[in-house]
């Protein structure tokens, strides 16, 4: 797969910088490990089962899993995991879609952390791709998550459908993109 530029907005001037999305490689694995976490630790926002490095190892053992990673500015900004074929929506009943497992920006992109964030639209850019995939695989764009409570207003905000608190995943809204509407 080639680099697909992207967009990303400056947080401290609002300009528009160039980025790219990437498949996942030990790189940004590295990046993770040696950037990100002491910030996630330090403001208590760790990312509890994300790591990356075994996400890395199981996505090259199963190709039903693939990764990504966000790129600007020399360092990874976004990391995103997703499933491809074992995921149906909950909208239409045996239509599949792209499920998105992982989806986590770096900690100077989130407001939480740093404001103003060093830079928007990580985890816009890494959903946009997602739904590229799933018209790629012929699933119309279709895409499936559950969130974590202190993300349900971004998913919200992206125009998701809701469905609400998912009986099976404990605390976690499901969210989902039905398919893309031809203009």
């Amino acid at each position: 797969m080639c680099a697909l530029k992207i967009e990303l907005i400056r947080g401290i001037d609002n300009l528009p910088i160039e980025g790219n999305i990437v498949e996942l490689a030990p790189k940004h694995v590295d990046d993770f490990v040696n950037l990100w976490l002491e910030q996630l630790r330090e403001f208590e926002t760790e990312d509890k089962e994300w790591d990356w490095l075994f996400k890395l190892d199981f996505i090259n053992r199963n190709s039903e899993f693939e990764g990504y990673a966000l790129e600007a500015e020399g360092s990874t900004q976004g990391l995103m995991k997703i499933e491809t074929q074992r995921h149906g929506s909950h909208e239409v009943y045996g239509q599949k879609l792209v499920y998105v497992e992982f989806l986590a920006s770096a900690p100077w992109n989130r407001k939480t952390i740093q404001r103003p964030p060093r830079f928007r639209g990580v985890g816009i850019n890494l959903l946009r791709y997602a739904r590229i995939r799933s018209v790629q695989l012929g699933y119309g764009g279709r895409v499936g998550l559950h969130s974590l409570p202190g993300s349900v207003r971004f998913y919200d905000n992206q125009l998701m459908d809701n469905f609400g608190p998912d009986e099976y995943k404990e605390d976690l809204i499901y969210f989902e993109y039905g398919p893309l509407r031809r203009r």
